[in-house]
């Protein structure tokens, strides 16, 4: 029904008109408690054997929202009651902006893709902050904040920048990641490099710290897919270091050449970042190289291409305690969440693991065993 609701719609319509008229709606029928309650019931059944612990919380399963989706914290109890169990918000930036020029998102339909070339547009980090002091929340789940650098901050601001953020969102997060793998804010990247990135969490670590007080905030860094290998294993080795909670892997790719696209060439050729099906095989490798550097030391977060169960469990083997989606979503529908729910437990079942948690990084300790 919403494959074909897609082609004879949202397919004819610009794809920003369009993520803003879903999202009207999911807003809508979120706030009409007989409809959301109803919704919630067939959109996200809770499954015992799903649950699991992470970064200090009880979650009803591994498989949440990736960040992008809902910027400024206006739909995370209508993303609840679409089943996902853990809702990431942001980017946020310091200051509010608008992004980059339209047109600025792109559906690669027959890659089951998206490329987008947002900028961080927002409302700002006080605005979501005072949104999220106000929120009177109607689902109970794991609110993660994404922050980014405000684009006119040059890079050697960019820490002071991360700090303010910080200092105004912290304490309304369930955990909170740092994104420094956005293509599309100038310099950001260059802050993946271990001597950028080091003082930058040390700085953001501090700051959550002396701003909540009563509870530690976990704190993750979200990485690129575009790493090369040798610094995939500095980021793993540096979170070791720091005691950092989690590393998010991945975010969009700027690659194109390599992936076998088969959209409009031109469309292809459209600068941003890549997120979707072609960024699968990429992203589950550098998580399986993250796990096999830090192993259970480290909260791994599994994104990039995954399209339904099958994809979710292969990153949960790979080392994933937690598994999100984005892209999928928009090529999937309402049912994304739940479907996914559903094959996860199934394959739980039918797997010699006993929960979930022994599923993870299962793979690894099978090669070691060999």
């Amino acid at each position: 029904m919403y494959s074909l609701f897609f082609k004879l719609i949202f397919q004819r319509m610009d794809p920003e008109k369009a993520h803003h008229l879903a999202f009207r709606w999911i807003r809508l029928a979120a706030r009409v408690p007989v409809l959301r309650t109803f919704a919630a019931a067939v959109l996200a059944p809770r499954y015992k054997e799903l649950r699991v612990e992470a970064l200090g919380r009880r979650m009803h399963g591994p498989f949440g929202l990736a960040a992008g989706f809902d910027k400024n914290a206006v739909a995370v109890d209508g993303m609840a009651m679409l089943g996902f169990d853990h809702v990431e918000i942001g980017t946020v930036t310091a200051e509010p902006q608008p992004g980059n020029p339209k047109k600025r998102l792109f559906r690669l339909v027959p890659d089951r893709a998206l490329i987008n070339r947002m900028g961080f547009n927002n409302d700002g980090s006080a605005a979501v902050a005072a949104r999220l002091a106000a929120r009177n929340p109607v689902f109970r789940t794991t609110l993660g904040v994404n922050i980014g650098k405000t684009k006119v901050v040059p890079e050697e601001e960019a820490i002071a920048d991360y700090v303010t953020s910080t200092e105004r969102l912290a304490g309304h997060a369930d955990y909170l990641v740092v994104n420094v793998s956005s293509p599309n804010t100038p310099g950001l990247r260059n802050l993946q490099a271990v001597d950028h990135l080091r003082p930058l969490l040390s700085a953001v670590r501090e700051a959550a710290d002396r701003t909540v007080t009563g509870r530690r905030v976990p704190l993750l860094v979200k990485i690129a897919p575009d790493l090369a290998d040798e610094d995939v294993d500095a980021v793993a080795d540096l979170a070791v270091e720091l005691g950092l909670d989690g590393i998010i892997a991945t975010n969009t790719t700027i690659a194109r050449e390599s992936l076998g696209l088969a959209s409009d060439p031109a469309l292809v050729q459209e600068t941003g970042g890549l997120s979707g099906a072609p960024v699968k095989a990429r992203s589950l490798e550098v998580l399986r190289r993250l796990y096999a550097r830090v192993g259970d030391r480290v909260t791994l977060v599994g994104v990039g291409g995954i399209e339904n169960a099958e994809d979710a469990w292969q990153r949960i083997l790979a080392g994933a305690t937690l598994v999100q989606g984005y892209s999928a979503f928009i090529y999937e529908g309402p049912f994304y969440a739940r479907a996914i729910h559903k094959g996860l437990a199934a394959r739980l079942r039918n797997s010699p693991y006993a929960t979930l948690a022994d599923a993870v990084g299962a793979e690894h300790r099978k090669v070691t065993s060999l």
